[in-house]
């Protein structure tokens, strides 16, 4: 059974949250403050994290900024109410995996829950170990190294890393890349794509403004590009 920790200081949203995952036969456990949530991420284990953006203690961007640096990959969904892109773009570049706007609807929160949930849950690929430039993914343990030091890099960078690497010089579109990583069931906006992208060159590539393996492919989505040059 799923571990769900709620990060919430409303109570009305919280109590709804904690009602609705319940029902759904997730175990649930909800802190009010961001100082909080990462003294439970640390302590125990979770399978998903549902996180608000304005906390007081510390807000949502900070805990997800210092749970990804502690090297934490548990899929993380972002609360905000405030709606603006910006708010977006940046709970994932600190390492979200998605994000839900309030006021949300139920269902499309749960289907987002189960969506991530499974795709933490699949088994590691056969081929586990990749290479190519400096950098080193072991999708047994996952984990990535890049000269020896480790990469911090997060549950959905891992499946788009997987996606790439199981399709070296192919093209793969916007579309594509969003039913690898998030899952065919849940309607994203190609925006999410670009952010993860953006985040793994700067987390793989020597020169990120000039991308030498995740390269763009104009009006149609990105290539990985695996040989020397």
């Amino acid at each position: 059974m799923a571990r769900i920790l709620i990060v919430e200081d409303e109570p009305a949203i919280a109590l709804g949250l904690e009602d609705d995952l319940k029902l759904e036969g997730y175990q649930v456990e909800a802190v009010t403050d961001g100082a909080r949530a990462v003294a439970r991420a640390r302590q125990e284990r979770f399978d998903l994290i549902l996180l608000d953006v304005l906390l007081p203690e510390k807000d949502g961007f900070t805990v997800c900024r210092e749970l990804r640096a502690d090297g934490l990959r548990t899929p993380v969904i972002m609360l905000t109410a405030k709606g603006q892109e910006i708010d977006k773009v940046l709970g994932l570049e600190l390492g979200a995996d998605d994000y839900v706007t309030k006021p949300f609807s139920p269902r499309e929160l749960l289907a987002r829950i189960r969506a991530l949930l499974r795709r933490a849950a699949e088994p590691p690929p056969l081929v586990q170990t990749y290479q190519f430039g400096d950098v080193t993914v072991d999708f047994g343990k996952f984990e990535g190294t890049r000269k020896g030091r480790k990469i911090p890099l997060t549950a959905l960078e891992f499946k788009l890393l997987h996606a790439f690497l199981q399709h070296p010089g192919q093209v793969l579109t916007r579309d594509q890349l969003l039913d690898a990583a998030w899952g065919p069931e849940v309607h994203l906006t190609d925006r999410i794509v670009d952010v993860h992208i953006n985040n793994l060159r700067k987390k793989i590539e020597a020169n990120p403004s000039k991308p030498r393996f995740l390269v763009s492919v104009r009006g149609i989505g990105y290539r990985f590009e695996s040989s020397d040059k």
